[in-house]
């Protein structure tokens, strides 16, 4: 072998290794921002699971007060006390509404965790997605409930009035 030759073989040996250090260097910055956007995944993860639980909450004490206002509605017809009964009714809907807000923020909360966990495809996303499900489900429940209440107390309300 010449001269020309191994100087030939050494420049290209050199170049590969500059460009395995760059193609490294290259994969470390793609590491890191991979682990970066995966850790604000998870963090997404969790405050959409956080607020699903919240909403669901909020829905299943929507639903309470609203049955609450419901009986106070049947008592104040039973006792002919008209005002009592249609401030009952008034909550009654403002609390199946709540229900049913709280049961809509509950839904895109799970969808949040739902589109999370696609993109992380880990487990505690996967986990945190479907806990997210059944609290929308929870959230939903209570809704319909409040719906059912409202209407029962504009029943009481409306008998009343007709008496």
């Amino acid at each position: 072998m010449n001269t020309s030759s191994e100087q030939v073989i050494h420049s290209k040996i050199a170049q590969l290794q500059a460009d395995i250090d760059f193609l490294r260097d290259g994969y470390m910055v793609v590491n890191k921002r991979y682990t970066e956007t995966l850790d604000s995944m998870k963090q997404l993860t969790q405050s959409a699971l956080e607020a699903t639980l919240r909403s669901a909450s909020a829905a299943e004490k929507a639903a309470q007060a609203c049955r609450k206002a419901t009986e106070a509605a049947v008592a104040s017809a039973n006792s002919f006390v008209i005002e009592a009964a249609q401030a009952a009714v008034e909550a009654a809907s403002l609390a199946a509404v709540a229900a049913a807000e709280a049961a809509a923020s509950a839904s895109a909360a799970a969808a949040a965790a739902a589109s999370s966990a696609a993109l992380q495809a880990e487990e505690s996303a996967a986990q945190a997605s479907a806990e997210a499900a059944r609290a929308t489900a929870r959230a939903t429940e209570a809704a319909a409930e409040a719906a059912q209440m409202a209407h029962r107390a504009a029943t009481a309300a409306s008998t009343l009035q007709k008496k």
